[in-house]
């Protein structure tokens, strides 16, 4: 933190901290594969978009990427690595104080996941015309809810609808659906996040062979209707890579057999590959 390493459990922000009064900061999480952080130089590039979107200071990339090698050498079995950046200690209300920023780097271990998720369409709308919208905010409440609502129902991911009616994104995911024969995922223009994996995933999509082999794609609206007539579902995050769909429960109910389906299995080993070889793509 600021350019201290703390042991586990050692006391880190101000109670003053705007992070903590308001969610008034911006984050980046990606997975640490073999000891360097996965397309890191995409989620600094992304946090300082965060950053100026909610109008606070740049962060220092030098002092980040300085922060990062410090804490992966304390902590070499590191599977996650987490950035966040705030505008700092601040009066207890909405009011930014005028002091520097508060920069923390922090990992923990990697997550696990099924090998097929079984998520909800919850019925909260995102907002695609927020101030928040495209931002990668440590406001996240409303994720939290939405999540914890999923897993009651033994989901595991969340999905939204923006005010429009369609699709949107998941709490920490972006969606992509098989639509005859096509890949399809909702554009930024319906609120989604433009996910450092989503990203990647369009690009590899977009190369010869695996473009003959997934069909076209296609960044559109998606109706949650079709849900019902898509032939495979899967989701792109940092933690998740691509992970397939095997139901979705909620506001809309389908289901998705085999799941991976061929299409998904294709992607995430593009996926895959290119993770192993390209560790900053």
């Amino acid at each position: 933190m600021d350019g201290r390493l703390l042991a586990p459990g050692e006391a880190a922000l101000r109670a003053d901290d705007h992070a903590i009064v308001v969610g008034d900061g911006v984050f980046e999480t990606t997975k640490v594969v073999g000891g360097v952080p996965f397309a890191l130089s995409r989620h600094l590039r992304r946090l300082v978009r965060s950053a100026s979107g909610l109008g606070l200071a740049e962060p220092s990339e030098g002092l980040i990427r300085t922060a990062i090698d410090d804490v992966l050498t304390a902590d070499p079995a590191a599977g996650l690595l987490r950035i966040t950046w705030s505008s700092g200690p601040g009066p207890l209300g909405s009011g930014r104080g005028g002091g520097p920023g508060t920069l923390v780097v922090s990992t923990s271990g990697g997550n696990v996941w099924p090998t097929a998720e079984q998520v909800r369409l919850v019925p909260w709308a995102r907002n695609e015309h927020g101030a928040l919208t495209g931002l990668k905010t440590t406001s996240y409440a409303e994720n939290a809810m939405a999540l914890a609502t999923a897993q009651r129902a033994g989901c595991t991911e969340a999905l939204f609808r923006n005010t429009a009616g369609m699709l949107c994104e998941g709490t920490g995911t972006n969606l992509f659906l098989v639509v005859d024969g096509r890949l399809v995922t909702p554009p930024l223009s319906s609120g989604c996040l433009a996910g450092v994996t989503r990203g990647l995933v369009l690009e590899l999509a977009g190369r010869k062979p695996l473009v003959t082999s997934v069909g076209e794609v296609e960044v559109r609206d998606v109706d949650p209707d079709e849900l019902l007539r898509a032939d495979e579902a899967f989701l792109t995050s940092a933690t998740r890579n691509v992970s397939a769909i095997s139901a979705v429960t909620g506001e809309v109910e389908a289901t998705f057999d085999p799941a991976p389906g061929p299409m998904t299995v294709r992607v995430a080993a593009a996926f895959d590959d290119l993770e192993a070889h390209i560790p900053d793509p």
